[in-house]
Protein backbone atom coordinates (compact mmCIF):
# COMPACT_ATOMS: atom_id res chain seq x y z
CA UNK A 1 0.00 0.00 0.00
CA UNK A 2 1.37 3.40 -0.92
CA UNK A 3 1.02 6.43 1.32
CA UNK A 4 1.84 9.90 0.04
CA UNK A 5 3.58 11.06 3.20
CA UNK A 6 7.00 12.57 3.75
CA UNK A 7 8.96 13.60 6.83
CA UNK A 8 9.26 17.34 7.47
CA UNK A 9 11.44 19.56 9.59
CA UNK A 10 9.71 22.30 11.62
CA UNK A 11 11.96 25.22 12.61
CA UNK A 12 11.35 28.67 14.07
CA UNK A 13 10.95 31.35 11.42
CA UNK A 14 12.54 34.78 11.35
CA UNK A 15 9.40 36.42 12.72
CA UNK A 16 8.31 35.52 16.20
CA UNK A 17 5.64 32.81 16.18
CA UNK A 18 6.31 31.71 12.60
CA UNK A 19 7.26 28.11 11.89
CA UNK A 20 9.15 27.19 8.69
CA UNK A 21 8.60 23.72 7.25
CA UNK A 22 10.96 21.95 4.85
CA UNK A 23 10.98 18.43 3.44
CA UNK A 24 14.42 16.79 3.03
CA UNK A 25 13.07 14.41 0.35
CA UNK A 26 11.06 17.11 -1.47
CA UNK A 27 13.30 20.19 -1.42
CA UNK A 28 10.89 22.28 -3.50
CA UNK A 29 8.25 22.05 -0.76
CA UNK A 30 9.01 24.90 1.62
CA UNK A 31 6.36 26.79 3.54
CA UNK A 32 5.64 28.48 6.83
CA UNK A 33 2.75 29.12 9.12
CA UNK A 34 1.79 31.19 12.11
CA UNK A 35 2.26 28.60 14.83
CA UNK A 36 2.68 24.86 14.49
CA UNK A 37 -0.94 24.00 13.63
CA UNK A 38 -1.01 26.52 10.77
CA UNK A 39 2.42 25.34 9.63
CA UNK A 40 1.15 21.73 9.48
CA UNK A 41 -1.81 22.76 7.32
CA UNK A 42 0.43 24.81 5.05
CA UNK A 43 2.92 21.91 4.83
CA UNK A 44 0.20 19.48 3.74
CA UNK A 45 -0.89 21.87 1.00
CA UNK A 46 2.65 22.71 -0.15
CA UNK A 47 3.63 19.05 -0.28
CA UNK A 48 0.57 18.16 -2.35
CA UNK A 49 1.15 20.97 -4.83
CA UNK A 50 4.80 20.06 -5.34
CA UNK A 51 4.08 16.34 -5.79
CA UNK A 52 1.38 17.11 -8.36
CA UNK A 53 3.85 19.37 -10.16
CA UNK A 54 6.41 16.55 -10.25
CA UNK A 55 3.94 14.32 -12.08
CA UNK A 56 2.72 17.14 -14.31
CA UNK A 57 6.34 17.65 -15.41
CA UNK A 58 6.89 13.93 -15.99
CA UNK A 59 9.17 13.51 -12.97
CA UNK A 60 8.81 10.50 -10.66
CA UNK A 61 7.85 11.14 -7.06
CA UNK A 62 10.79 11.02 -4.68
CA UNK A 63 11.10 8.06 -2.35
CA UNK A 64 10.48 8.96 1.31
CA UNK A 65 13.87 8.30 2.92
CA UNK A 66 14.38 11.00 5.55
CA UNK A 67 14.64 9.76 9.11
CA UNK A 68 15.21 11.39 12.44
CA UNK A 69 13.48 12.23 15.67
CA UNK A 70 13.22 15.90 14.78
CA UNK A 71 11.19 15.10 11.65
CA UNK A 72 7.41 14.92 11.55
CA UNK A 73 5.45 12.88 9.01
CA UNK A 74 3.14 14.96 6.84
CA UNK A 75 0.65 13.32 4.48
CA UNK A 76 -1.03 15.06 1.59
CA UNK A 77 -4.79 15.64 1.74
CA UNK A 78 -6.86 12.55 0.85
CA UNK A 79 -8.16 14.03 -2.41
CA UNK A 80 -4.59 14.87 -3.47
CA UNK A 81 -3.40 11.37 -2.55
CA UNK A 82 -6.16 9.88 -4.72
CA UNK A 83 -5.23 12.19 -7.63
CA UNK A 84 -1.53 11.25 -7.28
CA UNK A 85 -2.45 7.56 -7.24
CA UNK A 86 -4.52 7.92 -10.43
CA UNK A 87 -1.75 9.80 -12.23
CA UNK A 88 0.87 7.23 -11.27
CA UNK A 89 -1.37 4.26 -12.11
CA UNK A 90 -2.33 5.75 -15.48
CA UNK A 91 1.30 6.30 -16.44
CA UNK A 92 2.25 2.78 -15.36
CA UNK A 93 -0.69 1.20 -17.22
CA UNK A 94 0.35 2.64 -20.58
CA UNK A 95 -3.27 3.15 -21.61
CA UNK A 96 -4.59 5.89 -23.85
CA UNK A 97 -7.00 8.45 -22.46
CA UNK A 98 -9.70 7.12 -24.77
CA UNK A 99 -9.19 3.58 -23.46
CA UNK A 100 -9.47 4.77 -19.85
CA UNK A 101 -12.61 6.71 -20.82
CA UNK A 102 -14.10 3.55 -22.32
CA UNK A 103 -13.27 1.55 -19.20
CA UNK A 104 -14.96 3.99 -16.83
CA UNK A 105 -17.83 4.83 -19.17
CA UNK A 106 -16.98 8.54 -19.42
CA UNK A 107 -16.25 10.97 -22.22
CA UNK A 108 -12.57 11.50 -23.06
CA UNK A 109 -12.92 15.16 -21.99
CA UNK A 110 -13.85 13.95 -18.51
CA UNK A 111 -10.78 11.70 -18.43
CA UNK A 112 -8.56 14.62 -19.46
CA UNK A 113 -9.90 16.53 -16.46
CA UNK A 114 -9.35 13.54 -14.17
CA UNK A 115 -5.74 13.33 -15.38
CA UNK A 116 -5.11 17.07 -15.11
CA UNK A 117 -3.08 17.60 -11.90
CA UNK A 118 -4.50 21.11 -11.51
CA UNK A 119 -8.16 20.16 -11.99
CA UNK A 120 -10.04 19.30 -8.78
CA UNK A 121 -11.66 15.90 -9.22
CA UNK A 122 -14.29 14.36 -6.98
CA UNK A 123 -13.44 11.18 -5.13
CA UNK A 124 -15.97 8.93 -6.96
CA UNK A 125 -14.36 9.76 -10.32
CA UNK A 126 -10.88 9.12 -8.94
CA UNK A 127 -12.03 5.85 -7.38
CA UNK A 128 -13.58 4.70 -10.68
CA UNK A 129 -10.39 5.57 -12.56
CA UNK A 130 -8.27 3.64 -10.06
CA UNK A 131 -10.57 0.64 -10.31
CA UNK A 132 -10.30 0.73 -14.12
CA UNK A 133 -6.51 0.83 -13.75
CA UNK A 134 -6.48 -2.25 -11.52
CA UNK A 135 -6.03 -0.35 -8.27
CA UNK A 136 -8.14 0.13 -5.17
CA UNK A 137 -8.32 3.21 -2.98
CA UNK A 138 -7.98 2.42 0.73
CA UNK A 139 -8.74 5.05 3.36
CA UNK A 140 -7.22 4.79 6.81
CA UNK A 141 -7.37 6.75 10.03
CA UNK A 142 -4.44 7.26 12.38
CA UNK A 143 -3.92 9.17 15.59
CA UNK A 144 -2.80 12.73 14.86
CA UNK A 145 0.54 13.77 16.27
CA UNK A 146 0.22 16.40 18.97
CA UNK A 147 0.46 19.88 17.51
Amino acid sequence: MKAYAYRALFEPGERRGNVVVTFPDVPEAITQGRGEADARAMAEEALGLVLLTYLENGKPLPKPRAKGRALVEIAVAPNVAAKLAVLEAFKAAGLSKSELARRIGKDEKEVRRILDPRHPTKLPALTAALRALGKRLVVGVMEAEAA
